[in-house]
């Protein structure tokens, strides 16, 4: 199959209002794009994946393996997002189809939010506006505080965690954190031992997390307790991290003073959809619709960085920035000799997924061989059981290399670029 050439054969499908920005660059490649502003329905989405090359998803539409394989063209899938688990990763990587994410490009957005929520919970900004939208002036300082001094407690210390370090010592706040691995400390950051440690002395605990069988619940009743009388919660990171009923409780008894929460267990599918949660209505509880990443500069950046990525994968073969499959670098593709190659300077370069067991290589080598065709470079990364090897070739007759290849019992998927 053709799917480096031509470019007006390439068919991408961007779900979810992913920002116009992306399907730009796309569009400018020559490629056809198709956006939709919300997640379709299982049958929709199986249509739409039957002829797609590439699927760009947010948060809300799942790509399990039964709907991956619905693609028969994909060659790629992009989260316009951080997380990738609404993606059958193995699955799509067993079948050669890279999954890219954009994990830097909102941790800003991230970041500032969860400032503004730590300010606006100590000076209980929520309930003197809601206050004075009834009509009631209550100029008192019970229950304000300032933020500095105070110790905030950074539960990973990642991309947005360390972002947030950082802006919280700005404002003079102490940071403690914990990550289950080593992080480097910025400014005067520390790391504490244990979640205990950080929970019992923190004036307010922030959440900045993957969604993995091992954060699921990780701050329930009996964490919620170990909390300092008074202390307040954040979570920006997955909806399942916390166990909000437990939450709820604890603020209704009072032994919490305040939480902020951007993601829930159970979301809306869309905007206008009701919305439930044991929180609505408490004092001093900070609710927004996932909004965390969503600036106009976060999304931006977002589907531009996905986008290049898709680009580069078609276009070159270069798999960086894939969280499922071997990450391989490329260079543009370089003229040939055209005194070893018949006058054609038009080199061919070979793109082999493959399941990562011992002989591979020496098959592919023994088949080019008898071809009497010439390797210029050759690339290879393997990832667990598959391995993405990427060869560079003097032009030849290419049908007659795909044929050879396609015929090694290994192979996932082999393509070749012009």
């Amino acid at each position: 199959m053709k799917t480096s050439f031509p470019k007006s054969a390439i068919r991408a499908v961007l779900l979810e209002g992913i920002h116009p920005a992306g399907a730009a660059m796309l569009r400018e490649e020559g490629f056809q794009v198709e956006s939709l502003p919300a997640s379709p329905d299982e049958a929709k989405l199986a249509k739409l994946l039957a002829g797609a090359h590439l699927v760009g998803v947010r948060s809300k539409t799942d790509l399990p393996a039964t709907m991956l394989d619905r693609g028969e063209k994909l060659l790629a899938v992009g989260c316009f997002c951080i997380g990738t688990n609404q993606v059958d990763l193995p699955h799509a990587a067993r079948r050669g189809v890279p999954v890219f994410n954009s994990p830097f490009s909102n941790t800003r957005s991230v970041a500032e939010l969860t400032i503004a929520e730590v300010i606006g919970l100590h000076r209980r900004l929520v309930e003197k506006s809601d206050l004075l939208h009834r009509g009631v002036w209550d100029k008192s300082a019970a229950g304000a505080h300032e933020v500095r001094g105070r110790t905030i407690g950074i539960v990973g210390y990642g991309h947005i965690g360390s972002q947030v370090s950082v802006l919280a010592e700005a404002l003079g706040m102490r940071v403690i954190f914990h990550d289950i691995v080593a992080k480097m400390p910025l400014g005067n950051a520390r790391a504490v031992k244990s979640l205990h440690d950080l929970l019992k002395d923190a004036d307010v605990v922030t959440l900045h997390v993957p969604a993995t069988p091992q954060t699921k619940g990780l701050i329930g009743a009996g964490q919620l307790k170990r909390m300092k009388p008074g202390a307040m919660l954040i979570n920006n990171a997955r909806g399942n991290v916390v166990d909000v009923d437990a939450l709820a409780e604890a603020l209704r008894e009072g032994r919490l003073g305040g939480a902020a929460l951007d993601v829930f267990p159970i979301e809306p599918a869309g905007k206008g959809e009701g919305f439930e949660s044991p929180l609505r209505g408490l004092g001093n509880v900070i609710l927004t619709p996932h909004v965390g990443g969503s600036t106009e500069e976060a999304q931006a950046s977002i589907a531009e960085d996905v986008a290049a990525k898709f680009i580069k994968f078609v276009n070159v073969g270069t798999t960086t920035g894939a969280v499922n499959v071997p990450e391989v670098e490329l260079p543009e593709q370089q003229a040939a000799d055209a005194s070893r190659s018949g006058g054609r300077t038009r080199p061919h370069r070979i793109l082999h997924f493959h399941r990562n067991v011992p002989g591979v290589l020496s098959k592919m080598h023994a088949m080019i061989s008898d071809l009497g065709v010439n390797v210029s470079a050759e690339y290879l990364r393997t990832k667990d059981d598959v391995g993405y090897v990427v060869l560079d070739v003097d032009p030849t007759d290419g049908a007659k290399v795909l044929e050879r290849l396609r015929s090694v019992p290994e192979t996932i998927r082999v393509r070749m670029l012009w």
